[in-house]
């Protein structure tokens, strides 16, 4: 409502009314509970949740593990990204990602040391895994895929008898490998990311490469000089990662509610093509 003072109120009257008028709009703007100030710590603290920095979800990851967590520019994009931003979003918290030792994320040591509030990377959930640190429900299922250069005569694992083959440090992919390796006699290189894992096929240090089917899936479609050329039914599935005790429950029951309203409402199948191309097999 406008208030326009007539010509017989006092400068004073007309002061006074501005004053309030002023009041009332910083009042309004103090209130609002969508910026990163009181609004966003009241959020996450009726929902029983600490943070380890006001006002963010600090999230912990390994880069890169294209197309779920990469840097574009100077932001780090991705599908785990936008999941993880579900709970962000609804804490009205900005998410802040922090690139670590993966084994600090599944050994639950970065949660511990108050780095991060929850950790993102393609996870596959183990036994070892549930009992180090919380984990949400699944929300992606995944295996093993075999990465060789497009011309290559490698077409399964008995044919690398003898070769070497590149693997990711601290993944379900390198104990897949190591076991296979007893079992068929080819040897294991170990890379300390994906870039470098993939990289070693295309220059020929390793004759093939085993990682998951997400992440080399995208590989080729960006180097068509490679192509997968097997996948192993390793049955495994996806979670994110948050501290055992203290906050990281309730974390995990947070996005295990979002996600399932996500399912619902068409919201994670939208995010599902945008990073895959397509919708998720039902």
């Amino acid at each position: 409502m406008n208030i326009v003072p007539t010509l017989r109120k006092s400068r004073r009257t007309v002061t006074v009314a501005s004053v309030a008028v002023l009041a009332l709009v910083l009042s309004s703007c103090g209130s609002d509970d969508s910026g990163t100030g009181g609004g966003t710590e009241d959020k996450a603290k009726a929902a029983g949740i600490t943070l380890v920095k006001p006002g963010k979800l600090t999230v912990c990851t390994h880069l890169p593990y294209k197309p779920f967590q990469y840097k574009d520019g100077t932001k780090v994009v991705g599908f785990d990204v936008d999941l993880l931003d579900l709970v962000a979003k609804d804490l009205g918290l900005e998410q802040d990602v922090v690139n670590i030792e993966w084994a600090q994320v599944t050994s639950g040591a970065a949660f511990q040391a108050k780095k991060c509030d929850m950790g993102m990377g393609a996870m596959t959930i183990t036994p070892a895994r549930q009992a180090a640190i919380s984990i949400t429900a699944p929300y992606m299922d995944a295996t093993q895929v075999l990465l060789v250069k497009k011309d290559s005569p490698y077409k399964s694992l008995e044919d690398l008898k003898g070769k070497k083959v590149g693997v990711q440090a601290d993944t379900t992919g390198k104990d897949f490998a190591d076991k296979k390796a007893k079992e068929i006699g080819f040897s294991v290189l170990v890379f300390n990311d994906l870039a470098l894992q993939e990289n070693n096929v295309k220059s020929g240090r390793v004759d093939a490469a085993i990682n998951d089917n997400g992440v080399l899936y995208d590989f080729v479609k960006e180097n068509p000089d490679t192509a997968v050329v097997a996948e192993f039914n390793t049955g495994e599935q996806y979670g994110f990662a948050a501290l055992k005790d203290g906050s990281g429950p309730k974390l995990v029951e947070k996005f295990n509610t979002l996600l399932t309203t996500a399912k619902t409402d068409g919201k994670y199948n939208e995010i599902y093509k945008k990073w895959f191309g397509v919708e998720p097999k039902k």
